[in-house]
């Protein structure tokens, strides 16, 4: 019998949760029974190395620079300037970009990058074949890109996020998702913020759990820090793993360690993550004189050692579609406290693997107290977090059924 041919596109393969988890996704998958190829479509991120051998990457040229590094920020300027003009894409889109454009100026929301989405996806290069299945991983442009562009017998689109609050409508999208076979969101929240923009594909659309994989992760938590900041420090240490963007709520974070400061808590929080919101936050960190106490080390290859080593793992954002860190932070055996939000409920069963909690300073603080007093209460949520599946081969199984 031969392979079944895949297609998976994604936008980048930088270091973030949903790329994470594509990889291990990628890893469950059978060589024997696939001909798997991705296609990224800003041809950058330095993830490239950590794809299996028997996947195919179809980009004729590729950048290993981050995304958000000063080179990848040139690159992918580069890129959107080559695909407006490829083929006339510009003028072709020119009346959908003034009137979105237009459409967001009213709701006072520019969002200049969902913009861009179409103009990379449009102007891409057209792929070579037809496949049996084509997966866009993530929305925005894999998603345009596979429903507009790539021939395949099937359709699968991924939502990894709070469709209505990341900014996503059906103007935006160009109701591309109605092009789809079938649609997996990766929490119940989400699949339910995503009909309410399309309704018509309630049948159409099933619950996909991130995969993570705890063996490698316990095998690379072992890896030694060199970072004298945390080695050195004997205090309590708190961890976030994530972006540096709004939707994870860092400026909370920095006045309740303000709070926690003023309070007598000996503790240090550290958060591993880059983005564009650094210059703000380490305006805020000296602003309050956190620089001994709320650290922003940037991202790193491998976290694992961190969750290890942590006391607790914070994540208190202001929506999530389904969290990565939370599941990897989980896998490990950390104690979690996180924001009462879309996601992060359908993660953590309050006061048993996890504890939620009110984006809001002084509520944070007063529970990260009472967690850190309680070492009783720690040591249950480690061991209940540790029972928890990090694996789910039945939805590998229903997303591979659509290739048959």
């Amino acid at each position: 019998m031969s392979k079944k041919k895949l297609l998976f596109v994604i936008n980048t393969l930088s270091t973030a949760g949903a790329e994470m988890s594509f990889l291990e996704l990628l890893r469950q998958l059978d060589p024997e029974r696939y001909e798997i190829d991705i296609y990224v479509l800003l041809a950058q991120g330095e993830l490239r190395e950590c794809l299996p051998d028997y996947v195919h990457l179809k980009n004729t040229s590729y950048s290993d620079e981050s995304v958000l590094a000063k080179a990848g920020k040139r690159h992918l300027f580069e890129m959107v300037f080559q695909a407006a003009f490829r083929r006339g894409t510009i003028l072709r889109l020119l009346p959908y970009l003034v009137r979105t454009f237009f459409i967001m100026c009213k709701n006072k929301r520019l969002q200049p990058d969902k913009l861009c989405w179409q103009l990379l996806a449009q102007g891409a290069p057209r792929p070579d074949q037809e496949y049996d299945l084509a997966v866009a991983y993530l929305e925005g442009g894999s998603a345009y890109y596979v429903a507009d562009v790539v021939k395949a017998k099937k359709k699968v689109a991924f939502i990894h996020i709070d469709y209505a609050r990341a900014g996503y409508n059906r103007v935006i999208d160009r109701a591309c998702y109605l092009k789809y076979d079938h649609i997996f969101t990766v929490s119940q929240e989400g699949r339910r913020t995503f009909l309410q923009a399309y309704p018509e594909l309630t049948g159409h659309i099933s619950l996909f759990h991130n995969p993570v994989d705890r063996a490698l992760m316990r095998a690379k938590s072992r890896e030694q820090i060199t970072d004298p900041a945390w080695c050195d420090y004997d205090g309590k240490k708190l961890l976030t793993v994530g972006r540096l963007n709004p939707q994870k709520a860092y400026e909370v974070a920095i006045e309740t360690m303000c709070l926690l400061k003023e309070a007598g808590v000996r503790a240090r929080w550290y958060v591993l993550g880059e983005g564009e919101e650094r210059p703000k936050l380490e305006q805020l960190i000296h602003r309050y004189g956190l620089e001994e106490d709320f650290l922003l080390p940037g991202a790193t290859d491998n976290p694992y050692p961190y969750y290890a080593g942590c006391d607790l793992y914070v994540h208190v954002t202001r929506f999530e579609g389904r969290s990565v860190a939370i599941q990897e932070a989980q896998a490990l055996g950390c104690p979690v406290l996180a924001s009462n939000c879309s996601g992060n409920r359908e993660q953590i069963v309050d006061g048993v693997d996890g504890r939620l909690v009110a984006l809001e300073p002084s509520q944070i603080a007063t529970q990260i107290r009472e967690m850190l007093g309680d070492e009783v209460f720690l040591k249950q949520l480690r061991e209940a977090a540790m029972e928890k599946p990090t694996n789910y081969p039945e939805d590998i199984e229903e997303l591979c059924s659509y290739a048959e």
